[in-house]
């Protein structure tokens, strides 16, 4: 079997990003581990145990790379967080200071929200519609 992993998150600050990918997404910090560079190896995942593909946190390390700080896809719903409680999640997130761009709709694929993430990338919040 194969998967996707990891993806690659570039951030301004380590220890914001885990804070919002922590407390208001309500992932898990699954490692923080120093460099002997000075930067730092930080996983977040959305589920427990190694489920859901996981977040490298990485601090930007130049002009180039923080000039891609929040629009790392061109505006557009880069990353998908699938839940399944879409009331529940919207509401916590809510709750938790999440921006939301629209009100919750309901299409056929599922109930979605696009909001944004600390640093301004979007993100879609789903529940995959059930067969």
């Amino acid at each position: 079997m194969r998967r996707i992993a990891l993806v690659t998150l570039v951030v301004d600050d380590y220890d914001e990003a885990i804070r919002f990918y922590t407390d208001a997404l309500g992932f898990r910090l699954a490692e923080d581990t120093p460099r002997p560079d000075g930067s730092r190896w930080v996983v977040v995942e959305p589920g427990t145990g190694g489920t859901g593909t996981g977040l490298v946190l990485a601090r930007a390390k130049d002009e180039d790379q923080r000039a891609r700080v929040g629009d790392q896809t061109g505006g557009r719903v880069g990353f998908f967080l699938h839940t399944d409680d879409f009331a529940r999640d919207h509401a916590r997130m809510s709750a938790a200071g999440v921006t939301f761009l629209e009100a919750p709709r309901h299409e056929p694929y599922g109930s979605v929200a696009v909001f944004q993430d600390l640093y301004g990338n979007r993100w879609d919040l789903l529940q995959p519609a059930t067969d």
